[in-house]
């Protein structure tokens, strides 16, 4: 397969590297590890996850069939990259519109960039009172929507979209409110559980709508370069449940998580980065989800939560100076392991 000069290329060229028969196999070798290590299989080798992306965050004054275009052209340079027979490669087109704020613009917080990255001013009405968006009029997911129809009409088969930082109930009410969110779950838990299933019932539109409209094949989460699952499973952000009790978290906010990735066949992932182990005894109960990632100081507990959840729940592992790739293949002989990094 001959990659060539993408200065020379047209579209169409690039989205016919992309759906060559090689790299759509290359994919789907690597869904077929993921698959039979979720089917409870012991690996003969390690699996490890090391993909690429392209771009991260789309221009603000570009066309979505010309975001689309450029995300392509970009891929199919690194398309030959993609052939490791160690470690599953994928390539994604990802729409980081509003980066972790897409969802809190949508329910009418004011996002700016600055620094290079993307904020959200807090909300001063009432926790409690969050209403649901218009999304038929609503101009950010407008455009979110034509990204993703203009990526599917190209056609790329063999490359991965991952949707938006369609993040968590829990995540977006600390996005709209930080800590006057959890002072009212706390004083005043019904406004709180309000919004929070405000937010709930808008993420699982918006996540049933990519399910309808991206090839099943096609479809992932944020971040899924590092987080590729089978098709059909669903990720949500769990970065701020290391804020709350295990009490809390089970009775306000674990309901919502369970109903979101129930809506997927397979279930899905959970990201983790901070200190979260309180919740395990919830999660190993929680029967639609499938795997945890873990990454900065959820990584060094990887032991705690290989043998607290259950032996159908996988975990993905960003390695770090003390839970290192090695030390989580001796503890686990490589099953329900996945290394989010490049082989040893």
């Amino acid at each position: 397969m001959e990659t060539g000069d993408a200065s020379g290329r047209d579209a169409a060229d690039d989205a016919g590297i992309l759906s060559d028969a090689q790299v759509v196999r290359r994919r789907d070798r690597g869904f077929g590890r993921l698959t039979e290590l979720y089917a409870g299989e012991r690996p003969s080798t390690p699996v490890f996850l090391n993909g690429a992306t392209f771009p991260v965050h789309a221009t603000p004054d570009a066309e979505p069939d010309e975001w689309v275009a450029d995300a392509l052209t970009a891929a199919a340079r690194h398309a030959a990259a993609a052939a490791d027979d160690d470690v599953f490669r994928p390539l994604v087109v990802e729409f980081g519109a509003r980066g972790v704020h897409f969802v809190d613009a949508l329910l009418g917080a004011r996002t700016f960039r600055r620094h290079g990255q993307w904020w959200a001013q807090r909300l001063t009405t009432p926790v409690g009172s969050l209403a649901p968006p218009d999304l038929e009029v609503d101009a950010i997911w407008r455009s979110a929507r034509e990204v993703a129809s203009a990526f599917v009409e190209r056609g790329a088969s063999g490359v991965l979209f991952g949707s938006p930082t369609l993040s968590s109930a829990l995540n977006v009410a600390l996005n709209l409110y930080a800590e006057r969110f959890l002072e009212t779950l706390a004083m005043d838990p019904e406004a709180a559980s309000r919004d929070l299933a405000t937010i709930n019932t808008l993420l699982r539109d918006l996540h049933r709508w990519y399910r309808e409209h991206v090839p099943r094949e096609q479809l992932q989460g944020v971040v899924a370069a590092h987080r590729c699952q089978p098709p059909g499973f669903g990720q949500l952000c769990g970065c701020s449940t290391q804020l709350l009790s295990a009490e809390m978290y089970r009775d306000f906010v674990a309901p919502l998580d369970a109903d979101l990735l129930g809506d997927y066949p397979g279930g899905g992932m959970i990201h983790l980065c901070g200190g979260h182990t309180q919740h395990i005894p919830v999660w190993r109960e929680m029967s639609s989800l499938r795997a945890v990632q873990l990454n900065d100081d959820a990584a060094d507990s990887f032991d705690e939560y290989y043998r607290g959840l259950r032996d159908d729940q996988m975990l993905y592992l960003n390695p770090t100076a003390s839970m290192t790739a090695a030390r989580a293949i001796s503890i686990t002989g490589g099953s329900r392991l996945v290394v989010v990094a490049d082989a040893e």
